[in-house]
């Protein structure tokens, strides 16, 4: 097994595109899995790259990954996760705003008094 890399080009349109680099010089592409739930997806593609030892990686998101909640997809080769991403929708990207905008306020609202006392004692 080599050390693959894999490195996100873009996500658009439903397809999450990527390089997959030090795959050897066998001439034959890596064998790459996308697990979704732990199972592997189909719409899959791997096509040669712009340079040797290098692969194109284009993975077509299942319609039925796109949901509520935080979807998370893992890149494997031979069971060695390579790299993930998350789609979050619905209400769970709506809380999970809401409370990282409430964190922020209360962490700014905390330094707000530590500078005020500072300058309280300083003056």
């Amino acid at each position: 097994m080599s050390d693959l890399t894999v490195t996100k080009i873009r996500f658009q349109n439903g397809t999450w595109e990527g390089v997959i680099q030090n795959a050897g010089d066998s001439g034959l592409p890596p064998d790459i899995q996308v697990l979704y739930q732990d199972h592997p997806i189909e719409g899959l593609s791997i096509s040669e790259g712009s340079s040797a030892n290098e692969w194109a990686l284009h993975i077509t998101i299942p319609a039925q990954a796109i949901s509520d909640g935080v979807q998370t997809f893992v890149i494997a080769e031979g069971g060695k996760k390579l790299e993930s991403f998350s789609l979050i929708a619905g209400e769970a990207a709506v809380d999970d705003m809401r409370a990282e905008i409430d964190l922020l306020r209360a962490e700014l609202d905390m330094l707000k008094r530590a500078f005020r006392r500072h300058y309280l004692e300083t003056s």
